[in-house]
C-alpha cells in the first residue's frame, strides 16, 4: 500500500463528492491547469479563430471560408467570386432538409451537395495553368487534357466536364467497357470533336471492338496497350471491322514515389510495358505496315505525386521513351502523363504524407511542360500535345458531404444518490477511498492516482466475485474520471454518433487510412470547446473516424444543442473522387440524398437544380438480390390495414435515422413499387407523398 496510508475508520465529510463533478472538486486536486481551465476566457471566440483552428484557408481555398455568421461558405467560382456570390452552405442544407411547409425540400440526411460552378472552375484552372506554361515557354505544340471517369461517373458530373471542358478540347478517359460506353455517349452528344477518348485498363475483343467502332463515330479513340498481348487483338479486331486504330502504349518507368499511392508506378508497377516490350510492339506493328497507327505515349508516376521535383524526374524519363518512338518510326503525337496531380487534403502544402502537395496548380504545369520540351528539344523531335488524366484534381472540391451529430457521450459525474454509494464499500475500498480524499486534500496529486487507480482496479474485481453491485461500479468509476480531471489529465475525446457509415460514404477513411477535412458547418462563431471523435451508424467496430487532418486523433467540437433541439451538421469537404464509387452497402446503408447548387443572383445566392433523396430500404434489397415486393406481401398476411401501410412506408424509406417525421414521410415517399391495400387517410396519404416526391425529383428551383 502507498505511503501516507490513513486508517479505514478516521472522519472525514460523509459526502465529500456528493452531486461533484471536476467543476465542484475540491481546489487543492483541481491543480493549477485545471483551475484555470474553470475560468471564463479572457477573450471572446470569433469565426475567425475558427478557421484557424481547422484551417479552412490551408485546405478549402480558393472555395470554402468561414463567413462573417460564422457558417461555412462557397466561393462557387475561386478567387474571382463577387461577394454578392458566395453560397451559405448552412441555408443550403436547412432548404435542402427543411420541412416543406417552410419551403424547403423535406430531403433526409446525410446529404451530398455538389456545385457544378466549382466543377466548371476547375477545368477552366487546369486548361489556364497550361495554357499559361505553353505560352511563357514558347512550348510548341498545346495541351489536351482528358477526365478519367473512374474518380466519379456521376452522369452529371461528367456531362458537366464535357461541356465545361468543350472550348478546351478537353475528352474522357475510360477503364472499362461500361466506363467507355457513358463516354461515348458523352462526347458524341456534347464533346468537341477533337477531343481525345483514351482507353486504358485490360481489354478484349469486345472493349477493343467498341473502342474501334467509336472512332467511325468521328471520335479520336485511342487504345493505349496495357500489355503486349493486347497488340494481337487490336489488330484482329481492325481487320475484322475494317477500322484502322489508333494506338497508345503504357510505358512502365523507372521514376517512382514512395508514398501509398505510388505502388502502382516503377518497374514493379500493375500497369505497363518494360523497355523490351516496348521495343517488340515497335517490331509487330512495323511488321505489319501498322507502325504509324503508334501515335500516343501514356504513363503513371502514382496518384498525390508529391513534389514538382519527382514529376520532372518522371516525366523527362517518359519523354526520353517519346522521343525514342519517333526516332524508331512511330507516328508520334501526343504524350499521356496520366494522372498525379494532387490535392492537399490537409492544408500543410507539403511533401511528408500523402494528405498534401509541395506545389500549385501552376508549378505542376510548369514542371510538367518543361520537362517534355526540355528533352524534346536536346533530341531535335517536335513538341507533342500533352494530355493530362487529372482526375483528383478536378472533381474532389466540387462536392459537400453533409450529416448530422445526433448524440454524443457525457463526461463522467457523480450525482447526489450515486455519491452515498461510496460509503457502502467493502473495508478496503473504503480505505482507497479515504486514502485517495487525503491526498486529495494536500495536493499530492502522484500519490492520489495510485489510490484512484487502485480504487477502480479492487472494485472491479469485488464486482466480478458478486460483492459490489453494479451502482458501485459506476460511482467508484465516475470519481475516477473526475479524479483525474481534476489532476489535469487530459479528457477522454467524447463519442459523436453521426447518422452516416463510414463504409458507404467515407471508404477511403477505412480502407486506407485517407483523411478528409471534417468540420462543422455552422456555430463557428463559438468555440468548440469538446474534443470527440465520431462513431457511425454500422454494428462494426471500423465504423469511426478517429484520425483527422493535421495529425490530430479528435476533433474539436461543441456541444450538441439541447434536449428536443436538432441541427449540429458536420461537413466533409474535397471528397469528390472516388468515394462515391468506392462506397459499399454495410449493413445495407446506401447513398445520401443529392442537390446540385448553383449560383444564382437570388436573395441567397444559390439554386437548388436538382434534387434526390438516397436509396431506400427497398433499394439497397433489391442490390443484394431481394425482393422487396415479395417480401411486402409475406409480411402484409400477417398485419392489418394501418401496418401494413406503415409497412410499405419502411421499404420506401432511407436506411438512415429520420428525427423529423416529415422527412421520414418524404424519404418514403419515393415509390417502392407496393401498395397496402387498405382504405382510409393512411393509404391516401402515402399515394399523394408518392405523387409530391415525383413532383419534387424534376423541379428546377
Amino acid at each position: 500500500m502507498p505511503a501516507l496510508a490513513v486508517d479505514a475508520t478516521a472522519p472525514v465529510a460523509p459526502h465529500a463528492f456528493a452531486s461533484c463533478d471536476a467543476a465542484h472538486f475540491p481546489a487543492p486536486l483541481l491543480g493549477p491547469a485545471a483551475v484555470a481551465d474553470s475560468k471564463p476566457e479572457a477573450a471572446a471566440w470569433s469565426a475567425d479563430l475558427s478557421a484557424a483552428l481547422y484551417n479552412v484557408d490551408g485546405w478549402g481555398a480558393p472555395y470554402f471560408f468561414v463567413n462573417d455568421d460564422g457558417d461555412v461558405a462557397v466561393r462557387p467560382h475561386g478567387a474571382a467570386t463577387l461577394p454578392g456570390q458566395e453560397i451559405d452552405l448552412a441555408k443550403v442544407v436547412a432548404k435542402a432538409a427543411g420541412p416543406r411547409a417552410a419551403g424547403g425540400l423535406g430531403l433526409p440526411l446525410p446529404l451530398l451537395v455538389r456545385f457544378p460552378d466549382v466543377l466548371r472552375h476547375r477545368v477552366e484552372a487546369l486548361n489556364a495553368a497550361f495554357d499559361y506554361a505553353v505560352r511563357s515557354t514558347g512550348y510548341g505544340a498545346r495541351y489536351q487534357g482528358v477526365y478519367p471517369v473512374k474518380c466519379n461517373q456521376d452522369r452529371y458530373v461528367v456531362e458537366d466536364i464535357v461541356e465545361f471542358g468543350a472550348p478546351f478540347r478537353f475528352g474522357l478517359e475510360a477503364g472499362s467497357k461500361p466506363e467507355l460506353l457513358l463516354a461515348m455517349s458523352c462526347l458524341a452528344a456534347r464533346g468537341n470533336p477533337d477531343a481525345l477518348l483514351v482507353c486504358n485498363g485490360y481489354k478484349d475483343d469486345g472493349y477493343v471492338s467498341l473502342a474501334l467502332m467509336a472512332r467511325t463515330m468521328g471520335l479520336d479513340t485511342v487504345i493505349v496497350l496495357e500489355q503486349e498481348e493486347e497488340l494481337d487483338i487490336v489488330v484482329e479486331a481492325s481487320r475484322r471491322l475494317g477500322v484502322r486504330p489508333v494506338v497508345g502504349m503504357r510505358a512502365k518507368l523507372r521514376t517512382k514515389h514512395a508514398g501509398h499511392f505510388g505502388s502502382t508506378s516503377g518497374e514493379k508497377g500493375k500497369f505497363g510495358l518494360n523497355a523490351a516490350q516496348i521495343l517488340s510492339v515497335v517490331a509487330k506493328l512495323k511488321a505489319i505496315g501498322m507502325l504509324d497507327c503508334l501515335q500516343l505515349l501514356h504513363f503513371h508516376i502514382g496518384s498525390q505525386i508529391p513534389t514538382t521535383a519527382l514529376l520532372s524526374d518522371g516525366v523527362g524519363e517518359a519523354a526520353q521513351i517519346y522521343c525514342e518512338l519517333a526516332r524508331l518510326g512511330a507516328a508520334m503525337r501526343v504524350i499521356d502523363v496520366g494522372g498525379g496531380l494532387g490535392i492537399d487534403y490537409d492544408g500543410s502544402h507539403s511533401a511528408q504524407t500523402d494528405m498534401s502537395v509541395a506545389y500549385s496548380l501552376e508549378e505542376y504545369a510548369a514542371a510538367v511542360v518543361a520537362a517534355v520540351g526540355r528533352v524534346c528539344d536536346r533530341k531535335g523531335v517536335p513538341h507533342p500535345i500533352i494530355c493530362s488524366e487529372s482526375g483528383r484534381a478536378l472533381v474532389s472540391h466540387h462536392s459537400v458531404l453533409v450529416f448530422e451529430a445526433f448524440s454524443a457521450s457525457a463526461p463522467g459525474h457523480i450525482d447526489a444518490a450515486t455519491a452515498y454509494l461510496l460509503e457502502d464499500l467493502t473495508d478496503d475500498c473504503r480505505a482507497d477511498y479515504r486514502n485517495l480524499m487525503a491526498a486529495a486534500v494536500r495536493g499530492d496529486y502522484e500519490t492520489c492516482a495510485l489510490y484512484a487507480d487502485q480504487l477502480k482496479r479492487r472494485c472491479a474485481e469485488q464486482f466480478k466475485e458478486g460483492v459490489l453491485g453494479l451502482e458501485h461500479l459506476a460511482a467508484v468509476d465516475g470519481l475516477c474520471e473526475i479524479v483525474a480531471r481534476g489532476m489535469g489529465a487530459a479528457e477522454a475525446p467524447r463519442t459523436y454518433h453521426i447518422n452516416l457509415s463510414v463504409f458507404t460514404s467515407l471508404p477511403d477513411m477505412w480502407a486506407i487510412g485517407q483523411q478528409f477535412p471534417i468540420i462543422p458547418i455552422q456555430r463557428l462563431r463559438e468555440r468548440p470547446a469538446i474534443d470527440g471523435v465520431l462513431s457511425d451508424l454500422t454494428c462494426d467496430s471500423d465504423g469511426k473516424v478517429d484520425q483527422f487532418i493535421g495529425g490530430r486523433h479528435s476533433l474539436p467540437l461543441h456541444e450538441l444543442p439541447g434536449h428536443g433541439a436538432r441541427g449540429y451538421y458536420l461537413g466533409m469537404f474535397l471528397g469528390g473522387a472516388y468515394q462515391e464509387a468506392l462506397g459499399g452497402l454495410h449493413n445495407l446503408f446506401g447513398g445520401p440524398s443529392v442537390v446540385r447548387v448553383s449560383q444564382s443572383d437570388g436573395p441567397h445566392c444559390f439554386a437548388v437544380t436538382r434534387a434526390a433523396a438516397g436509396p431506400s430500404c427497398a433499394d439497397v434489397l433489391r442490390a443484394m438480390q431481394h425482393e422487396p415486393e415479395v417480401m411486402f406481401e409475406v409480411l402484409k398476411q400477417r398485419t392489418d390495414g394501418a401496418t401494413a401501410a406503415a409497412l410499405a412506408r419502411a421499404f420506401g424509406a432511407m436506411p438512415y435515422l429520420v428525427f423529423d417525421p416529415e422527412a421520414a414521410v418524404m424519404s418514403s415517399g419515393e415509390s417502392s413499387g407496393m401498395s397496402s391495400d387498405s382504405e382510409g387517410s393512411a393509404a391516401g396519404a402515402a399515394e399523394e407523398d408518392d405523387d409530391e416526391w415525383e413532383f419534387m425529383r424534376g423541379l428546377t428551383v
